[in-house]
């Protein structure tokens, strides 16, 4: 692999010796199942095939030297002095990582680390979770430690919450870590129960569009949503008492129980957040038993939901969706990620592919003097390490 190889030259002439491991941790795609993750109900991601790779070498002397091909900033700190500042950028993804192991009271002799990453940047596929369990599984393995993924998971999201300061959900570095080729996970973020959906696409393809417009998670609306959400459940649980989250509300008592919310715009959060998780369910039952159209469809209703009740998409996301659906051979599309730009996930007839992205890219220029990136990425493994001879 053309990519480790050129990574583990440059560890060797910024580090004075070849690497002794190299690791990798996938980006995600989120197919349906929006802002779904943190109110305990369903998500619908895959591993993607691009992601984080890091080249590692122990050290013994408690140091860890943390550069990327990405970014300019190298950043070396000891295990006394891991602490957040703004000013290392990047950086603070890893050593939120080196926070939480040592909060767990793990011994970490130290290590130097190159990482490069080919994740679009802001663009809602989850980059940062990519580098943070791309660490953690480098950190885990050359300290000795047997966790089992699942452990290293936690520990990812309890470093973007606790280090980072974005409340997150564990889905992305969930999807990233547990990830299967070829397949999604349809994972209940409450309990962690989940099962690998495979994705039989046929003549359809999963086209990804970049906005061109990336966001900040940390400093968009983003928390706000969240806290909108915690709201909402208090005076939802007036009438019903038994719930402990928005994911457990079945449309059916929502329907019963929304006048009890007395604000419009918390009701209007709460039924994205109901429908959204009912329209996850039916996305798998369609996928599992090859109605695509029916899955297109739960794709459109998704975007118009974090439209019109959520609203975390904008008018960049909007234009992507409104040009993608007026193209013959699209059945799906939507708003992937947090929203306040990033991307949108598509469902593309093979034979459309060239006029989608033709047609596309030109009226969304034409709306927002921007030009959108395309991938149309394959769907991968989770978090491993690389060995010599990967493909």
């Amino acid at each position: 692999m053309k990519r480790v190889e050129d990574l583990e030259r440059e560890f060797g002439r910024l580090y004075g010796a070849e690497p002794e491991r190299v690791f990798f941790a996938p980006g995600r795609v989120n197919l349906i199942g929006e802002h779904t993750d943190y109110n305990g109900g369903h998500v619908f991601p895959a591993a993607l095939t691009f992601g984080t790779l890091v080249a590692v070498r122990a050290r013994k002397d408690g140091r860890f030297r943390l550069a990327s091909r990405q970014f300019a900033n190298r950043v070396e700190v000891g295990v006394g002095d891991v602490v957040y500042r703004k000013e290392d950028g990047w950086a603070n993804f890893p050593k939120g990582v080196l926070h939480q192991f040592l909060a767990c009271g793990v011994h970490l002799s130290g290590c130097d680390m190159l990482f490069d990453g080919d994740v679009p940047l802001g663009a809602g596929l989850s980059s940062s979770a990519s580098i943070e369990l791309a660490a953690a599984t480098a950190i885990a393995a050359v300290s000795g430690l047997s966790w089992p993924m699942i452990r290293l998971v936690q520990l990812v999201q309890q470093a973007e919450n606790q280090f980072v300061g974005v409340k997150c959900g564990i889905m992305d570095p969930f999807a990233s870590g547990m990830g299967k080729a070829d397949h999604a996970i349809l994972l209940h973020c409450d309990t962690l129960d989940y099962r690998h959906v495979p994705l039989r696409l046929g003549d359809y393809r999963l086209v990804i569009v970049h906005t061109n417009k990336s966001r900040g998670l940390a400093g968009s609306k983003y928390n706000e949503r969240r806290q909108e959400c915690e709201a909402g459940l208090r005076e939802l649980q007036r009438a019903l008492p038994g719930v402990k989250s928005l994911g457990e509300v079945r449309p059916e008592e929502w329907e019963r129980v929304q006048g009890r919310v007395s604000s419009e715009r918390l009701r209007r959060r709460i039924r994205h957040v109901v429908t959204e998780n009912d329209r996850v369910l039916r996305s798998a039952e369609a996928l599992e038993s090859g109605d695509l159209p029916a899955f297109g469809r739960l794709m459109r209703e998704s975007h118009l939901s974090l439209q019109r009740d959520y609203e975390v998409t904008g008018p960049e996301l909007d234009a992507l969706f409104d040009e993608a659906i007026r193209v013959e051979g699209c059945i799906g599309a939507r708003m992937t990620g947090a929203g306040f730009g990033g991307c949108t996930v598509n469902l593309v007839h093979r034979d459309a592919l060239e006029e989608f992205r033709r047609r596309v890219e030109e009226g969304y220029r034409r709306r927002t003097g921007l030009t959108p990136r395309f991938y149309c990425p394959g769907i991968g493994d989770g978090a491993r390490e690389i060995h010599r001879g990967e493909k």
